[in-house]
């Protein structure tokens, strides 16, 4: 599935493993490693009405993934496991309870737990990034908020992600104001050198907008706002902040299904 895009080929890839009865943690670590997508997320109906959910990267399992949610969501809906106006509510091992329901035109919305981040010093590692950037925060999650001067430096950057790497950091999300007249509120990329392989870039990245949601509602004073992440396949988010919740929406497209055989 490609999520937080209405077209094949562009948003964020996400396979997704409908299970028939628990799986091994080993073998989703392997099939996730094969698929070779940031992550690949396993689901399977429990006896109560939900559905478990895990996420794993090509390397390791993660605690909350946005984007493999939003594909999960997608398939089960696509495939009738859900009827279409029913709301869906995934039990997950660190991030509780996330439900998704449709929303407007399409769209599915993700109920998802907010991460502000908290003003902290950045680390000697962030030099990596090669420019020279402002605030710096992080989360509960050890997400980091890097805001840069503008979109294109956003757009522009291109870190040394084996030197990122020695940071104490799950995600580096860099971010910056939309261009004036842009059909978006904020611009952000990120990177999570621990998780992904190669130059470790997320190409639109659900759960890092837990953290931008609430960071730019208070700079931007509007609790509803839309996120573009300008990577290569870029993607939008919407994000919607509710208390200590963030609804985020988008939409997912099918471009491949089939059976695993092992």
């Amino acid at each position: 599935m490609d999520a937080f895009t209405d077209r094949p080929f562009s948003g964020n890839p996400a396979a997704v493993c409908l299970l028939d009865a628990p799986a091994d943690a080993a073998w989703m670590q392997d099939v996730a490693a094969e698929m070779r997508h940031s992550e690949t997320a396993f689901v399977r109906r429990a006896d109560d009405g939900t559905f478990e959910l895990r996420w794993f990267t090509p390397l390791n399992e993660v605690a909350l993934c946005g984007h493999a949610t939003l594909a999960t969501a997608h398939t089960l809906y696509h495939d009738g496991v859900v009827a279409a106006g029913d709301e869906i509510r995934f039990r997950t091992l660190r991030s509780g309870i996330l439900t998704v329901r449709p929303g407007a035109e399409g769209a599915l919305e993700m109920d998802f737990p907010a991460g502000p981040p908290v003003a902290a010093p950045a680390p000697a590692e962030f030099a990596a990034l090669g420019t020279p950037f402002g605030w710096t925060g992080r989360n509960a999650l050890n997400d980091w908020v890097v805001e840069l001067p503008d979109a294109a430096a956003v757009r522009a950057v291109a870190p040394g992600i084996a030197d990122l790497a020695g940071a104490d950091a799950r995600l580096v999300i860099v971010t910056a104001p939309a261009d004036p007249g842009a059909d978006h509120d904020f611009v952000s990329r990120t990177f999570a050198p621990r998780s992904l392989p190669g130059d470790a870039e997320d190409p639109v990245t659900g759960s890092a907008h837990c953290a931008l949601a609430p960071y730019w509602a208070e700079r931007l004073g509007r609790d509803a706002l839309t996120g573009y992440q300008a990577s290569a396949r870029g993607g939008r988010v919407g994000v919607r902040l509710a208390g200590d919740r963030v609804v985020l929406t988008g939409r997912a497209v099918t471009v491949l299904s089939g059976d695993l055989l092992v």
